[in-house]
């Protein structure tokens, strides 16, 4: 055996570097975090940072107070203006009455069953008694 250590060689696991982000794009994703109905976890994710970082310094941003004018002020939101649509005025809930003469009515008994139906004189009745009665 060779206790010299010139035989073979360990490989070293590389060492941890952290990385390191602009105050710039600090702030941008600050921002957009801070935006309303926003998920800090969302733009994290779409930033490649962890969820938890993000929201650590959006905290140390609020704590500090040292926020920039951008990150302090949200966008100013612009609502749209309000936009009246046209409305009609709703159908009455009782329609007059149609004449008598306008409807058919129809009794039908089949096996002790009766089945009584008052229905409009038009095509789609005619059909429909055609269709009953066939």
């Amino acid at each position: 055996m060779d206790s010299s250590g010139t035989g073979s060689a360990v490989a070293q696991p590389a060492k941890r570097s952290w990385r390191r982000h602009s105050d710039e794009f600090k702030a941008r994703v600050i921002e957009m975090a801070r935006q309303p109905n926003t998920s800090v976890a969302a733009v994290a994710l779409a930033n490649g940072l962890n969820a938890n970082m993000l929201r650590r310094w959006v905290r140390e941003c609020e704590v500090a107070g040292s926020i920039s004018t951008e990150v302090a002020s949200p966008r100013e939101v612009v609502a749209p203006a309000f936009v009246q649509l046209p409305m009609h005025a709703p159908p009455p809930l009782l329609a007059s009455p149609e004449p008598a003469a306008a409807r058919i009515e129809v009794e039908i008994q089949r096996n002790g069953t009766t089945v009584r139906a008052s229905v409009p004189m038009d095509s789609r009745s005619a059909a429909w008694l055609r269709e009953v009665t066939g």
